[in-house]
């Protein structure tokens, strides 16, 4: 962390185009599972005990989506826009259960950039290293003014 540092805002809706991209790749290891569960108090067998998960249609435990969620959210407040970026929405699919110490390649990419209401929009997809879809959608939000 940064604390007292002073950081520099994210870039400005006039300085973002239509078509930028980032790619990023992150492997969920145990230690993000356990902070994610000790911080939300989530107690669900599935993310966690393996011979609960081998009873379910998963078969092995799965990562929870809203860790995903935090990735991709994360991406867009460190790298498009930036720091002092705002998110106002976001539409996600999650259409593979992601499975303990997979590692999944992100792709965010601005579709819309709408200057009068300080709004970009930001397809993401992840994908792991099956090449199959693993999460789809976007997030809205507001670069820093």
């Amino acid at each position: 962390m940064l604390l007292g540092k002073k950081r520099k805002l994210g870039r400005r809706v006039e300085d973002i185009k239509i078509g930028e991209k980032l790619k990023l790749t992150e492997k969920i290891e145990d230690k993000d599972l356990l902070l994610y569960l000790g911080l939300t108090n989530d107690s669900n067998p599935l993310y966690i005990q393996h011979d609960f998960a081998a009873q379910t249609a998963f078969e092995k435990p799965v990562v929870p989506n809203i860790m995903l969620t935090g990735i991709l959210t994360s991406a867009v407040s460190k790298y498009i826009p930036g720091p002092g970026s705002y998110i106002t929405g976001q539409e996600l699919k999650f259409l593979k259960p992601v499975h303990h110490y997979a590692t999944i390649d992100f792709l965010l990419e601005v579709t819309e950039v709408d200057i009068k209401h300080n709004e970009v929009v930001i397809q993401v997809q992840g994908s792991d290293e099956h090449g199959d879809v693993v999460v789809q959608g976007q997030i809205t939000a507001n670069p820093p003014q």
